[in-house]
């Protein structure tokens, strides 16, 4: 016997032990009733399901959301130091090779290096870029010179990632597929 079948004994064996006159009419209506009720419970049910996963995947998405400000939230602070570090680096490189075993140079290098392992240890990685295919995602086209098609052939700023995303695209120039001359 099915639950229905169950609830249709249950109703007639009350309706009968009760001693009332009963017609099939108002056991019809009653049964009537007992449905409609029971539907109207299922769609309670039902949307209070939906509700609890609805709310359930809203948390799982406010700690998704903070998780990603907290891993995202020195982005600002970056890209104001990035420019230092560009300078950093365009001073190491130009340094007068008389000057090169110069202490005061070498610290200026030791400042340079520790302000770079810092800002990696925060996330910051270089977008590798030269003699490289050209990306549209990570690098920025400024202009197209004699070489390779699609290759970038010269480095103009270094780009820079924070964790998965990109802080700061690269530079560069890209070949254009015609020969040196």
């Amino acid at each position: 016997m099915n639950y229905e079948e169950d609830d249709m004994y249950v109703d007639e064996e009350i309706l009968r032990d009760s001693g009332e006159q009963v017609s099939s009419e108002s056991v019809e209506s009653l049964r009537q009733e007992l449905s409609e009720a029971k539907t109207k419970a299922q769609e309670y049910l039902d949307g209070w399901q939906r509700g609890q996963a609805d709310f359930t995947n809203f948390r799982k998405r406010l700690e998704l959301d903070k998780l990603d400000a907290i891993k995202y939230a020195n982005a600002e602070l970056m890209l104001k130091i990035l420019p230092v570090l560009d300078d950093f680096e365009r001073a190491v490189e130009h340094v007068p090779q008389q000057m090169a075993s110069d202490p005061w140079v070498g610290g200026v290098n030791g400042i340079a290096r520790k302000l770079e392992n810092t800002l990696e240890v925060l996330g910051l990685s270089r977008i590798k870029a030269q003699d490289e295919v050209f990306d549209p995602c990570v690098h920025e086209a400024v202009s197209c010179i004699p070489g390779p098609d699609g290759m970038v052939i010269k480095e103009l700023e270094k780009g820079y990632m924070l964790n998965e995303r990109v802080l700061r695209p690269a530079k560069v120039m890209v070949g254009n597929g015609e020969e040196n001359s």
